[in-house]
């Protein structure tokens, strides 16, 4: 089985607030925030930008998400490296960690087991 494409970006940001405007001025919408200073945005149909506020010590990092429909079926071709298998997240998903050739991780997202 393969990956479906790209799910999601995933940006750390020092403001939260301009952050989620900036996207709203190029056509996004918020589908929702929490109380500590993230949130999720939409433009149609593509991929959701989740942005999440960091400490100012922290540099403001970007991690494209792809998509994988069935964690317990998905099987990465034996010369992709495995970091970390998939795993449950606190947000209600799976995810597993790969890395490519020039050592860039990439993050694989499943729906969480039912």
């Amino acid at each position: 089985m393969a990956t479906e494409g790209i799910e999601a970006v995933f940006l750390t940001t020092h403001n939260w607030g301009k952050a989620a405007k900036f996207f709203q001025s190029l056509g996004y919408e918020l589908d929702f925030s929490t109380d500590h200073n993230s949130g999720q945005l939409r433009n149609g149909d593509g991929p959701y930008v989740f942005i999440a506020e960091v400490p100012e010590e922290q540099e403001p990092q970007t991690q494209i998400v792809l998509k994988v429909p069935d964690a317990d079926t998905f099987r990465p071709d034996p010369s992709v490296e495995v970091v970390t298998p998939f795993e449950d997240t606190h947000y209600g998903t799976q995810e597993m960690t790969v890395r490519d050739p020039d050592g860039r991780l990439w993050s694989l997202q499943a729906p969480a087991k039912n």
